[in-house]
């Protein structure tokens, strides 16, 4: 399974700037440099597609794509670190929760984590926030191709017993995992 045609769409501050195309959309959820972007670049094959940079807080804005124009994917800021003032985190938390909270295409989130560590306070207070609103979302365990490979599939396990939901494993370098995301994301949402 593959994206044959994603493209660039839009990058907006708040939801009244997001075109609704009557598309399903995806938003990704993560810290800063997480690798959602990397995320975009690898299901899509597309290596200039996303913006990527080693250094954190470079999305600013809701980022949108279309995937084949089966389904809209937003690439939103992330949270955690980022050098940016105390009021504009605060507009962007405004913003993104209004996206989140009223975007009638919006069908699934995805929430990032890097299997590389433990897993970090405001990721768990991301899950809450999403348990407490009932929104539909999944995991998505990255960076797995720099976990041992011995600890693999217990640090699966314990994302899938830490936040309830269902986890899957990538790797912006291994693109084996590819195929079982972008097989539950046709199913989910077409």
């Amino acid at each position: 399974m593959i994206i044959k045609n994603a493209k660039f769409l839009i990058s907006a501050q708040k939801l009244s700037q997001c075109p609704n195309l009557g598309l399903p959309e995806i938003a990704l959820l993560g810290r800063s440099n997480v690798g959602k972007s990397s995320f975009i670049n690898a299901i899509t094959n597309n290596s200039k597609l996303a913006k990527t940079s080693n250094k954190p807080g470079k999305t600013r804005l809701i980022n949108l794509f279309d995937f084949d124009s089966k389904y809209i994917v937003a690439d939103l800021p992330g949270y955690g670190y980022a050098q940016v003032s105390r009021e504009m985190q605060n507009d962007w938390q405004k913003n993104l929760e209004e996206y989140l909270l009223n975007r009638d295409t919006l069908k699934l989130l995805i929430q990032f984590i890097d299997s590389r560590h433990e897993i970090q306070k405001n990721d768990l207070q991301m899950q809450e926030w999403i348990m407490h609103h009932n929104l539909p979302s999944i995991v998505v365990a990255t960076k797995i191709d720099l976990t041992s490979k011995s600890k693999i599939f217990s640090k699966l396990n314990e994302l899938k017993k830490v936040t309830k939901r269902e986890v899957f494993p990538f790797s912006a370098t291994d693109k084996r995992y590819n195929d079982a995301i972008i097989k539950y994301l046709d199913e989910t949402l077409i």
